[in-house]
């Protein structure tokens, strides 16, 4: 689409009137959101994704299949409103809590069923998890209780963390290259002068932003669609019902982090004329993705590494929803969070635009991030 024949469009020779921001905003990222939808590598690369969330999906569920055909150990407490009988459950039955805690720890039994005040009447206890064949056997997810200091190094924790991780690097990391090879590009060929001829540098740089962002944002939201029509498909209820604030939490924090690192990566770009050149400017935002992808990875476990990350910028996107996940987020925590994440979006928005307007039109040598603030 040429943008400039775009508003310019008419008929009439005589002077057009400038273009409002929001229009020309709004054709730069109809224009951005178009050749990406063209472009076969990138519906190559969602397709690919989609399948891999799909097949990890599956694959938990033919793990969980073939977990629920051996039998699973299981103490029940007396009074409390459950049939013992359920499929593949081996059931001992006990007279207190205590005694059913007891047997947990040591290992005689996988897991625990006692009475609760929860709107199932039952809570499951476990040592460093709970075997998922037991957890499906109720229409209701019921309360989950782990009696080890290590609960939180169960497996299902750290494929939780890797998804985040994976996915935020990913659309992060795919998305902001592709924003910046765009800028480049456009300065390298002088289209740029030709689109500033009909709008801003700060509507440009607008447009660019938005359109990836909402590709990124659909992207995202089709992937935890996927995700949990595939968990419904193969009976995972119990599991959606644990990830799925998560999930949604993971969608919001994204929509808005993306924005700040959209906005990096332009106004880095902006810096040079030259392709070979994207590299070396756009390296400090990608350590900036890179960085809590390994640290989500690596920290998943930590609760106080989980917190510090919760409240910075580029982190908080993928360690807040883990903290949900994992019950250890307080209900306004988020929240505060995402406060935090909004106005580091406005004050990098603010000097990002202003490098971004005064770096454009510049070609040659690379200009330095200074001589772009001071224009």
């Amino acid at each position: 689409m040429n943008i400039a024949s775009a508003i310019h469009r008419g008929g009439s020779t005589g002077p057009h009137p400038a273009p409002s921001f929001a229009t020309s905003a709004s054709l730069v990222a109809t224009r951005e959101i178009t050749m990406r939808l063209r472009s076969k590598s990138f519906l190559i690369s969602s397709a690919i994704l989609l399948l891999a969330v799909l097949g990890s999906i599956v694959a938990g569920a033919v793990l969980s299949a073939q977990a629920s055909s051996s039998t699973t150990t299981v103490a029940f407490v007396q009074g409390a409103r459950v049939d013992t009988a359920l499929p593949g459950v081996e059931p001992t039955m006990v007279s207190t809590v205590g005694e059913a805690e007891k047997l947990v720890r040591d290992g005689t039994v996988q897991a625990a069923v006692i009475p609760s005040d929860g709107p199932t009447g039952v809570a499951i206890v476990g040592l460093d998890d709970v075997p998922g064949s037991l957890v499906q056997q109720f229409t209701q997810s019921p309360e989950v209780t782990l009696l080890s200091d290590t609960a939180t190094d169960s497996p299902l924790t750290y494929l939780v963390a890797i998804a985040f991780g994976v996915v935020f690097f990913m659309a992060a990391t795919v998305f902001g290259t592709s924003i910046a090879q765009s800028v480049v590009e456009e300065k390298q060929t002088r289209i740029v002068e030709i689109l500033m001829s009909a709008i801003s540098a700060r509507a440009l740089l607008a447009g660019k932003v938005i359109g990836n962002a909402l590709l990124a944002f659909a992207q995202i939201l089709l992937i935890a669609i996927v995700a949990g029509i595939g968990l419904v498909v193969t009976k995972q209820n119990a599991l959606l019902a644990q990830v799925g604030p998560s999930i949604l939490i993971f969608v919001l924090f994204f929509a808005i982090g993306f924005i700040l690192l959209a906005a990096m990566y332009a106004a880095a770009a902006s810096l040079v004329s030259r392709q070979e050149d994207i590299g070396s400017v756009t390296t400090p935002v990608m350590m900036l993705v890179m960085i809590p992808y390994f640290m989500i990875i690596f920290f998943y476990n930590n609760p106080l590494i989980l917190t510090i990350m919760s409240y910075v910028p580029f982190s908080a996107p993928i360690a807040m929803p883990m903290r949900v996940f994992l019950g250890t987020a307080e209900w306004w925590e988020p929240v505060v969070s995402i406060i935090v994440i909004v106005a580091a979006t406005a004050v990098v928005v603010v000097f990002g635009s202003k490098i971004y307007a005064n770096s454009l039109l510049r070609t040659g040598a690379r200009v330095k991030i200074g001589d772009a603030l001071r224009g």
